[in-house]
């Protein structure tokens, strides 16, 4: 007869894991030293983990040659466990895997035209996380997958009602892989990856803004990843920047993203004389020192800048990592949103924000999915359980 799960065996088993993930192969002994659970308790645990094949044990040749009852050695499952993040970009899938023992096994990527049917797209990333595993993925074998997509994602019951799409794509994913989903915005994920493992990493405090084919971005406050109470947190590219200026899809005129983003990049240059097709041609003309491709940058920067500095304002971030495409034009880029920024936040006492490119660059996303299942687990316990049909709260 299977053992009951209980709340406290789950935290038990979710203990036991992040000891072997933080220390290597260890002992019950020296487990149970580490974890101060009792050995009926401790015994449990592992037994469990042993069962569902998340822990391995093995017995070391030195010990085998003392006398004695020689000592066994629990060691993390490479094989179980594996997190998947996926990113549904408007122009590519990225596939980033994690194996048993927190591990980041790698990363890919394709690009694709905007109009690509959403079967598709899912098809593209079974093939790209099966690249990943050497050819060994199977549907069913996955402990969790996380998703990132574009626009708002609100809990369960606050989600806007124009992205009821969500909900459709967690459930075709999860039907391909087999395997529990979470879903939460692009951007947010690349935020939060890049305070694990990219630019910002260990700070507690940070503003992340992407330039992209769309602009947004995501905001960690005091360690947490923060979403509002709709799910429309670091929705920068709808700050208005020119009250006179172009029609945002959104419906607003003026809005971030009609002067930021890459197409908006492009038009401007092709507008003012410099034939650029693509963001290759807009680097070369930079690095050619066209002053057109300059000229076009400076102000964008500068309207980035002022955004950045009434967000800051509002919010006191340490450090602000800027991402996406547009972060290849490097200081013609940058130079002019520190320049705004010291104007315009420089005061009294009052330090202005580091400004620094990603670190991850495009896997922040499906990194940032990763590391989404990896906070839900070590809240939750090793075995993924969905708390809403798509989004954890």
């Amino acid at each position: 007869m299977p053992t009951e799960t209980t709340p406290a065996s789950t935290a038990h088993e979710a203990l036991v894991l992040r000891l072997l993930r933080d220390h290597g192969p260890l002992t019950r002994g020296e487990l149970g030293a580490l974890s101060g659970l009792s050995r009926t308790t401790l015994y449990d645990a592992v037994g469990a983990l042993m069962d569902n094949g998340a822990v391995l044990a093995s017995v070391p040749e030195a010990s085998r040659r003392k006398r004695g009852r020689p000592a066994e050695v629990l060691t993390l499952n490479p094989g179980a466990g594996r997190l998947f993040g996926i990113e549904f970009a408007r122009r590519a899938v990225r596939v980033a895997a994690m194996d048993g023992t927190h591990a980041i096994v790698g990363t890919t990527g394709e690009p694709h035209g905007p109009d690509l049917p959403w079967q598709t797209r899912i098809d593209l990333a079974w093939r790209l996380a099966d690249q990943l595993t050497g050819g060994t993925l199977r549907p069913g074998a996955l402990n969790g997958i996380g998703i990132g997509v574009v626009g708002p994602v609100g809990p369960s019951g606050h989600r806007p009602q124009w992205t009821p799409w969500h909900d459709a794509v967690a459930a075709r994913v999860r039907e391909r892989f087999g395997a529990p989903v979470l879903v939460d915005n692009n951007t947010r994920l690349a935020t939060l990856a890049e305070t694990v493992w990219g630019a910002a990493a260990g700070e507690r405090n940070v503003l992340y803004l992407r330039l992209s084919h769309g602009v947004g971005g995501g905001l960690v406050m005091a360690g947490t990843l923060h979403r509002g109470a709709d799910g429309r947190s670091g929705m920068f590219g709808h700050i208005s920047v020119d009250p006179d200026g172009a029609l945002c899809e959104c419906g607003a005129v003026g809005c971030l993203e009609t002067v930021a983003s890459i197409g908006a990049v492009l038009d401007a240059c092709r507008t003012a004389g410099c034939a650029v097709a693509g963001m290759p041609e807009l680097l070369t003309a930079l690095e050619s020192g066209d002053e057109i491709a300059h000229a076009v940058l400076s102000k964008v920067g500068a309207h980035v800048g002022r955004v950045l500095a009434d967000v800051s304002h509002a919010v006191g971030p340490d450090v602000i990592v800027i991402g996406g495409e547009l972060v290849d034009t490097g200081r013609a880029l940058m130079a002019p949103i520190e320049r705004v920024l010291n104007t315009r936040i420089a005061c009294g006492s009052y330090g202005v924000p580091r400004v620094i490119p990603t670190g991850l660059g495009a896997p922040g996303t499906a990194l940032g999915a990763i590391a989404l299942l990896r906070r839900h687990s070590d809240r939750e316990g090793p075995g993924l359980r969905e708390t809403a049909p798509a989004l954890m709260p």
